[in-house]
């Protein structure tokens, strides 16, 4: 039900379900493709669906690497953060640079609203996890509620820039 929400947010993009709660979203012009997964979270006496897009960058076979990025600053974001979780550092020192200081990426990310952004390095190449605050959906038992928390149009247009900025960054990684 979420995914269907989303749909009209990312109206523009073509869209095929693939299982219950997956589906892959199209993006014709730019020439990429990514899929969408429902994550269902329990709560007490309710439930959060969130959706975690997932952009795929194919790669020649190399190291294997797990790089998480969030915001900087207290108050205000200033900034990015990437910070290596497997891997070796010397590998990924020019990747990680790009990532703190690339200006476009930095445009597209520091509006973006995402609890949770990693890129996982394996055989295949790159695959980018991004769990966003809206497209989600809240709903309680009690009292009885469903409640869709919107991807605005800014939001969207932020998502897709990221998207396509890492897709540029990693596919020569």
């Amino acid at each position: 039900m979420t995914l269907n929400q989303l749909r009209r947010d990312l109206s523009g993009l073509a869209c095929a379900p693939l299982t219950p709660g997956l589906a892959r979203f199209t993006w014709a012009e730019e020439g990429l493709d990514f899929e969408v997964q429902e994550l269902p979270q329990a709560q007490f006496l309710m439930h959060l669906v969130v959706c975690e897009f997932r952009l795929r960058v194919p790669g020649s076979p190399g190291p294997q690497a797990r790089i998480d990025i969030h915001h900087t600053g207290a108050i205000r974001r200033q900034g990015v953060a990437a910070g290596l979780k497997q891997g070796a550092q010397e590998q990924w020192t020019g990747l990680l640079q790009q990532l703190h200081s690339d200006p476009q990426l930095l445009a597209a990310l520091l509006p973006l609203d995402f609890k949770r952004l990693q890129l996982q390095r394996n055989e295949q190449g790159w695959l980018v996890r991004l769990e966003h605050f809206g497209a989600s959906e809240v709903v309680n038992r009690l009292p009885g509620f469903r409640r869709y928390i919107r991807l605005s149009a800014e939001q969207r247009e932020a998502l897709l820039a990221a998207f396509r900025r890492l897709h540029s960054l990693l596919r020569n990684h």
